[in-house]
């Protein structure tokens, strides 16, 4: 699947609106963000946009957002409500004598639609504060690398832990599945299995729930940009 495609198909599941956007402009804010993010950007065209991780040091997601960009020196990124401060300091954190400056424009509403949640909730779309937690969630575990990674680009902070998963095709401790789920179910309720309990749920909308399930266990589905 191309990358710039993938935003098109991901359209619907994103509600504008409770989206925080953190604008990058200067003379070095294109190599500046090639050099800070897990995707590639260079080739992208003014008005383009592709899903990206930004890492830490150690592998580990501190945002994932889109980054399109709307000039030759001027990219927005935007990611979910709440969390453009953390991506923001993020951006700041080794942007050292960079001709670049970093603004941030909080989303108009807090939490998205109940349609647009309902929407990627049974699409297996990921979620900052839900399936995401900044510093913790490794991306293989999200299901969203093909679309957020560009295995080629060269050098970022974190790249290591994510080409050698990869390039060693390691399975990740747990996997994000779309589940069936009883009526009343929350966030945070196990899924069990047999008497087991073999995952977490993370989001809920009716009777469809995302939940992260533990290697070597085949419950629920692929989300559906997997298939």
């Amino acid at each position: 699947m191309n990358t710039d495609d993938a935003v098109d198909l991901t359209a619907d599941l994103i509600d504008s609106e409770a989206r925080d956007t953190v604008t990058v402009s200067g003379a070095d804010a294109s190599t500046y963000l090639q050099s800070q993010i897990a995707q590639e950007i260079r080739d992208l065209a003014v008005g383009s946009a592709r899903w990206t991780f930004v890492l830490d040091p150690t592998g580990k997601i501190d945002s994932f957002a889109r980054i399109r960009r709307t000039a030759d020196d001027v990219f927005v990124l935007d990611t979910d409500a709440g969390f453009g401060e953390g991506l923001v300091a993020r951006i700041n954190r080794f942007k050292i004598r960079v001709d670049a400056d970093v603004e941030l424009t909080p989303a108009a509403s807090a939490a998205p639609s109940a349609d647009h949640e309902a929407a990627r909730i049974a699409a297996g779309w990921p979620r900052m504060g839900n399936e995401i937690e900044p510093g913790s969630t490794i991306p293989a575990t999200t299901g969203v690398t093909n679309l957020a990674v560009n295995f080629t680009k060269g050098c970022y902070p974190g790249q290591e832990l994510v080409e050698r998963m990869d390039s060693r095709g390691a399975d990740a401790p747990k996997s994000l599945r779309v589940v069936d789920v009883a009526d009343g179910t929350a966030a945070g309720s196990p899924v069990v299995v047999d008497g087991d309990e073999v995952g977490t749920v993370t989001s809920v909308s009716g009777t469809i729930g995302l939940a992260y399930i533990k290697r070597g266990n085949d419950v629920g589905r692929a989300p559906a940009h997997l298939d």
